[in-house]
């Protein structure tokens, strides 16, 4: 082992605080076991990126850091696209020739274990299924969801105002459509003098990016009851951080949904949680698998929505990684904002492949031990580049790590087992039974009913229930009109009303004006010099004065 490499090692990544352990150093193959990698749990905070090709070990690694963060008390977050992380929950066999292996290399003692663990769900198919409100959104976030323009978006403003003023709860995707159409039609115009006007066109465009949200699966995530995010940072009796898994299995063919529900999330932390500052350790850690799909056809006021809430959310003392392919996949604004790095191999097959693996490899701090190019094409499973920001919040050196095996499965849970625990969820009998309680949509559609059933009891008062005939049949000489009589009826009837109330009404205005133009005549006669000398007259008299 090189003396220098050995040293530099030692001194960038031995801490004397509480950490996490990654692995071990090597340099040509061989494994600097007494020197440990390790992140202080204090910098977890500061985000991170697990990259790698496909059944390189980034999902183990994922689970390495979660298990740690959970045995220290940090609950944990995990979007679950394939299933994989599933094992989390079950003790790994210490048998295993893998686990045998890695412990030798770093002369440790493997310890199998099970982690706790909630099981969540978009669809409540394979957990406690997760749902939001259309309020809890707002404008704001859910314009940048249906990617709408800042006009769209202060219409859609207006509308949560309107609701708000109003006391019509905006629960789910048909009560904000029963808002819009409502507030286009000719009775919800007048509703809306106080607040600006919304043309057409606007209202079709809203309309329309709402269909397509709903076809994208989003409908069903939105409703009650709402998850409430305080149920993410819950811990075990003894102490442990629970780690709550969404699985994603079901619904990873509508990344739409997937990426509405992971920006909506992030936000309610950031507004729910308080400012804390740096703390000896996160609050909350985010892993997010399969991390292209949340940035795959986002709009760009999207990604400066993601890019805002990880840069701001770190104070809140909520740490969020993800783990993907490969660093490109990430937008460079985000990316710029993950200190702590896990590289699992990348291949070449392809010259698209070779430019991604020379722009990763530049991402890397400079190391006078590695080619970082070659290196990242010769890692074996369960081996990575690692640079982690120090205490200091300096990049440590760059180190090709051993890394420790995961005390859980490396595998998912068989079908028995996940169905067994996802029936015994302690979060499933609180968000298990849909709420559909009276919201806009009822309130709206009983509006306009109760209006139209006073319309037709006017018109059924006013209308004759039967007409003389001109050859009557009955007893009487006449005989129950035909529905389509009675209601010809009616429409005369109706028209002649109106024909009265017209006339009435153009009589009113001409007495009007005739009651006018008598007093403008009666001032002008008041303010005319003939006028006056005719009062003064008169007043003259009256007062014995001449």
């Amino acid at each position: 082992m090189n003396p220098a490499f050995h040293d530099e090692m030692g001194a960038g990544y031995n801490l004397a605080q509480p950490a996490l352990l990654l692995g071990a150093p090597m340099l040509d193959g061989e494994v600097a076991a007494d020197v440990k990698i390790q992140v202080a749990l204090a910098m977890i905070s500061r985000h991170g990126l697990i990259a790698g090709a496909t059944g390189t070990g980034k999902t183990t690694t994922l689970k390495v850091m979660a298990g740690e963060l959970s045995a220290v008390g940090v609950p944990v977050f995990i979007s679950d696209i394939k299933g994989d992380v599933t094992g989390i929950a079950a003790p790994n066999d210490p048998n295993n020739a893998a686990v045998v292996q890695r412990s030798a290399d770093l002369q440790i003692t493997f310890r199998p274990e099970g982690h706790p663990v909630e099981f969540l769900s978009l669809s409540g198919q394979l957990g406690a299924q997760v749902r939001a409100t259309v309020h809890s959104f707002g404008p704001v976030l859910l314009g940048k969801v249906l990617e709408l323009n800042d006009t769209q978006t202060s219409i859609l403003s207006l509308i949560f105002k309107y609701c708000d003023d109003n006391q019509l709860p905006l629960l789910d995707l048909k009560d904000l459509q029963a808002i819009l159409k409502f507030l286009s039609s000719d009775d919800g115009k007048a509703a809306l003098a106080d607040y600006g006007g919304m043309s057409p066109a606007s209202v079709g465009v809203l309309l329309r990016s709402i269909i397509t949200l709903e076809q994208s699966g989003a409908d069903v995530f939105f409703g009650e009851p709402e998850f409430d995010v305080s149920d993410l940072l819950r811990t075990t009796a003894d102490g442990k951080g629970i780690i709550s898994v969404l699985e994603l299995s079901d619904v990873m063919d509508k990344p739409k949904l997937f990426s509405t529900f992971m920006l909506w999330m992030l936000a309610q932390l950031y507004h729910t949680l308080p400012e804390v500052g740096d703390l000896p350790q996160p609050r909350l850690a985010f892993f997010f698998d399969e991390a292209h799909l949340l940035f795959d056809q986002a709009s760009e006021a999207l990604l400066e929505q993601i890019e805002q809430t990880v840069r701001l959310i770190r104070s809140k003392g909520v740490g969020v990684y993800f783990s993907t392919q490969a660093p490109t996949d990430i937008g460079p604004a985000v990316l710029g904002q993950l200190g702590n790095r896990v590289e699992h191999a990348l291949r070449a097959f392809t010259p698209q492949d070779a430019d991604n693996l020379h722009k990763t490899a530049r991402t890397f701090p400079t190391s006078s031990y590695y080619d970082v190019e070659k290196v990242i094409t010769s890692l074996g499973i369960g081996e990575a580049l690692v640079t982690v920001l120090s205490p200091r919040g300096v990049p440590t050196p760059l180190a090709a790590t051993r890394l420790v095996p995961p005390s859980c499965l490396f595998g998912a849970l068989d079908q028995g087992q996940f169905q067994q625990m996802v029936a015994s969820g302690s979060l499933r009998p609180k968000y298990g039974a849909t709420i559909d309680r009276q919201s806009a949509y009822e309130m709206i559609t009983a509006r306009i009913q109760s209006a139209q059933a006073a319309a037709q009891a006017a018109a059924q008062v006013a209308a004759p229930v039967a007409y003389p005939r001109a050859a009557p049949t009955g007893p009487a000489g006449q005989v129950t009109m035909s529905q389509a009589d009675y209601q010809r009826a009616v429409r005369e009837q109706a028209r002649e009303m109106e024909q009265q109330k017209r006339a009435q009404q153009q009589t009113a205005l001409a007495n009007k004006r005739e009651e006018t133009q008598i007093l403008r005549t009666g001032t002008k006669i008041v303010t005319s010099r003939v006028g006056q000398d005719l009062i003064r007259g008169v007043f003259g008299t009256l007062f014995g004065k001449h």
